[in-house]
């Protein structure tokens, strides 16, 4: 039976290139790299070296680069660190209803704890305007939060017209850059963004290793104690080889020629709509990330959907994978104004550099006769 993976926004396949990097610094340079001796000198090298590589793909300092165990840990860590360190100036927080669950359960705790959080609507793709921004903006903002890709629908945020508008009015800005770190080039100086999260195992490096981005000068407290690792900003040993593999990963992903890619996602997406009546793409066409398409079917459930995807070897999602086990209808979809009943109906499809044309035509050879099939089985179908 053929295989294929269409859901790279939850993780990808970790790069050959990746690790062959890895596996020195497991293998060689595997010393602790806060130890005085050779050994862990030399490891502490090579996670020097990944993390000046890392700072000059994303245009700043190696010094406002600083390891976590991946993105939500980036994400706790920004969200709180900002808060908390930026408090004495006020509580208010702005952040929208479409954020990835890590930042929207961080603002819930904050919440709790007496900050107020103020999320904004989106339209109907997902998108926020830098009106509704300066709006939202009082003299007690301490810190403003927008992912710059929807890791549901793919749509991207205009992030540099918020980042101006958070410099003009002394607001913390806070990026969930995990859905878009190494899909295009992003130069986080001339962004103009505060703090920005990213994650490796999103773009074929490996699992438990990100980063997040202080801008020098920006006021974070730490969320990890206990020792003196991160330039004293984040307590526990670091984790070497991980960072030398999200240092190869984002080299790699920044010289990959998307254009083959942005066509595959183009033929899925209008092969899907053309293919399968009563069925709607959701995010914006025009402003989403390549490889990134989702979908909703009317009369159907996409968890049905997806096990019958998977049995004919197509791997796909309902929408994020951190909450793809819950019945409940996609907060993001409920966000756009989809229905409830809609929203059960979801799918989403991301493709990656490995998927082929023949890989596409084999989806829109399944999909439309396996919604067919679970429409037959519904009594709402044909009334």
């Amino acid at each position: 039976m053929k295989k294929i993976y269409a859901d790279n926004a939850a993780t990808t396949k970790l790069h050959s290139a990746v690790l062959d990097a890895m596996l020195p610094a497991l293998t060689e340079d595997w010393g602790n790299p806060s130890s005085l001796h050779s050994g862990g000198q030399a490891a502490a090298a090579t996670l020097a070296e990944a993390r000046a590589k890392i700072a000059s793909l994303l245009g700043v300092q190696s010094r406002e680069i600083f390891f976590t165990s991946g993105g939500t840990e980036s994400i706790n860590w920004g969200l709180r660190g900002a808060a908390y360190g930026n408090s004495a100036k006020g509580k208010h927080i702005i952040s929208a209803k479409t954020e990835h669950p890590a930042a929207l359960e961080t603002l819930t705790a904050l919440g709790k704890e007496g900050f107020e959080v103020q999320l904004l609507d989106v339209d109907s793709d997902g998108m926020i305007t830098a009106e509704q921004v300066a709006a939202a903006m009082r003299e007690d903002t301490v810190l403003l939060s927008l992912m710059y890709a929807n890791n549901e629908v793919g749509t991207i945020l205009p992030i540099a017209q918020f980042a101006q508008l958070a410099r003009e009015r002394g607001v913390t800005f806070f990026c969930d850059g995990v859905q878009a770190a190494g899909k295009w080039e992003i130069n986080l100086a001339n962004l103009g963004v505060d703090l920005f999260a990213l994650s490796g195992h999103k773009i074929h490096g490996p699992k438990g290793i990100g980063a997040l981005y202080i801008r020098r000068g920006t006021r974070v407290d730490s969320l990890i104690h206990g020792g003196g690792q991160e330039s004293s900003r984040r307590g526990g040993t670091e984790n070497v080889a991980g960072a030398v593999g999200l240092a190869k990963a984002l080299e790699l992903a920044l010289a990959e020629d998307k254009t083959e890619l942005t066509r595959l996602t183009d033929m899925l997406i209008d092969g899907v709509l053309a293919t399968v009546p009563h069925s709607q793409l959701t995010g914006s066409r025009r402003h989403r990330t390549a490889g990134h398409a989702s979908f909703v079917f009317d009369f159907i459930e996409g968890e049905s959907l997806l096990y019958l995807l998977d049995a004919a070897g197509i791997a796909a999602s309902t929408g994020s994978a951190c909450s793809s086990k819950s019945l409940e209808p996609s907060h993001v979809l409920l966000a756009i104004g989809l229905p409830e009943e809609r929203a059960h109906g979801s799918i989403r499809l991301s493709l990656s550099a490995d998927t082929t044309e023949e890989d596409v035509a084999y989806i829109l050879d399944v999909l439309p006769k396996a919604v067919q099939k679970l429409r037959d089985m519904s009594p709402l179908w044909g009334k």
